[in-house]
């Protein structure tokens, strides 16, 4: 409850401030030209507001809604999601937004968007000055990669250290990785200690990549044990620190990765389990360890001819079958990527941080853009997230390093999506907007009002099927 509780906070602290920067764009440029604003909400206030309140000799009412699908800036004489038609009956008044040029109008729908893609390539400029960039290089992982078949239909090992593509070398293991191999006609790799490259096609589908069970490429992790969790079936069974698992089964374990994809098969047993002895079947494992610990009582003790008393560990592998935990668990964790590895930090100061920041940004969009021509797939549409899927990016724990990072993401995101040309978005109106300073005819209010109910309705069903996605995905459908 407390991991949701801190992951509800973050994201409704950063939608609360993106919300409030994009309206305040908006807000901005309306003043600047003069055009009154009658409302500027944080969240909707469909039949009631939490709070709200009218400064003396002001025009506009500010306040907090209790539906937190975004936020809004009433601008008067606008057809906006108010659906104020009433308004637009009456005769134009030299406030409202419709008495206002073309292009002012035009600066006005595209302050939002602006100021999101400003705030976010700030926000990264500043997490590179007081953060840096940390980074296992993806050469240095010099346990090297494990594949799934598809990978090693192309060639790929159990092993390869990845070096880099014909376009450029790997910087760390990251989405942008996936990306680059998908789009690879050769990828360098040393294997056993030799360089040599494999060929690809150039046009793999990045989404089955990621989405792959197991996964196109992971980093290798030792099946060695790290830590026991008390009370778990690991510490019942003997396992110590340094031990590891050599086989599950009767399957020979190579690594960490090997061991969670046999369990992930006793998972699809569990799933179709219809008896309790068919899930005690399903949890019930043998597995092969070797015990490496020098404090286990495996070590013999013994004198040299010197008299020197020593302790020599003699290495032994046990047999043991074991119940696992209801939802699969053994009860022990490995070495992570930070523990094997040296990260790196290349630090930024403050001038160097703002250049940096905006060429991150603008890969950050590019590779958003790139990406979202697999939202027309099937399983495209399956990957669509909502609340859920936003608020599940955001750490268990507060940190305010992926707190901003997430922040600047959605930002973009933010900026980008309503720019997209559909009417009840911001980019809906600019397209009206530059139909008619090219044309100089304007839509009719008739026109207008429809356009905007149709993309209303639009973003409505969007809204539904990504939430649906969510619970789809909460309840083990997806």
């Amino acid at each position: 409850m407390e991991v949701f509780l801190i992951r509800v906070l973050q994201f409704i602290l950063a939608i609360s401030l993106l919300v409030l920067l994009h309206e305040g764009g908006h807000f901005f440029f309306a003043k600047l030209f003069g055009v009154r604003v009658e409302k500027f909400y944080i969240f909707f206030d469909w039949k009631f507001s939490l709070f709200k309140f009218k400064p003396k000799n002001s025009d506009t009412e500010y306040g907090i809604g209790w539906l937190p699908l975004g936020g809004y800036c009433k601008i008067a004489g606008m057809i906006d999601e108010s659906f104020d038609t009433e308004q637009m009956k009456q005769p134009v008044q030299q406030y409202e937004f419709r008495a206002k040029p073309a292009w002012q109008r035009l600066l006005v729908m595209i302050g939002g968007v602006l100021v999101n893609f400003l705030l976010a390539l700030f926000i990264y400029g500043q997490i590179l000055f007081w953060w840096g960039d940390t980074y296992i290089p993806v050469k240095d992982m010099t346990l090297g990669m494990k594949f799934n078949q598809e990978a090693k239909s192309y060639g790929f090992q159990d092993g390869d250290i990845l070096i880099g593509t014909e376009k450029h070398a790997f910087k760390d293991f990251s989405a942008d990785l996936y990306r680059d191999i998908s789009e690879a006609t050769r990828v360098d790799i040393i294997r056993d200690g030799k360089p040599m490259s494999i060929n690809l096609p150039g046009e793999l589908n990045l989404l089955n990549m990621m989405k792959a069970d197991p996964s196109f490429v992971r980093p290798l992790l030792p099946a060695k044990v790290d830590s026991i969790m008390p009370g778990m079936p690991a510490e019942k069974i003997g396992m110590k620190k340094g031990d590891e698992i050599l086989a599950l089964n009767g399957a020979p374990i190579d690594s960490y990765n090997e061991f969670i994809d046999q369990l992930g098969r006793r998972s699809d047993m569990l799933a179709v389990a219809q008896t309790p002895a068919d899930s005690l079947k399903a949890r019930t494992v043998t597995l092969v360890i070797k015990h490496n610990s020098q404090l286990s009582n495996r070590c013999l003790q013994r004198f040299v001819p010197l008299g020197q008393r020593t302790v020599n560990c003699q290495l032994s592998t046990d047999t043991a079958t074991v119940v696992l935990t209801p939802d699969l668990k053994l009860g022990f964790s490995v070495q992570s990527i930070a523990g094997l590895y040296q990260p790196i930090t290349r630090e930024y100061g403050f001038l160097e941080s703002i250049p940096a920041g905006i060429k991150y940004g603008f890969h950050v969009l590019a590779s958003y853009v790139d990406d979202l021509k697999y939202v027309f797939s099937a399983e495209g549409a399956k990957s669509l997230g909502g609340f859920g899927a936003i608020g599940s990016l955001f750490p268990p724990m507060w940190d305010w390093y992926m707190f901003w990072k997430m922040t600047a993401f959605l930002s973009i995101i933010l900026a980008f999506m309503n720019i997209l040309p559909i009417p009840a978005l911001d980019g809906g109106h600019v397209l009206f907007l530059l139909y008619e300073m090219i044309t100089r005819r304007k839509p009719s209010e008739n026109f207008m009002i429809k356009a905007e109910y149709v993309g209303f309705g639009i973003l409505i069903l969007l809204m539904v099927v990504a939430n649906l996605n969510d619970i789809l995905r909460a309840l083990g459908y997806m």
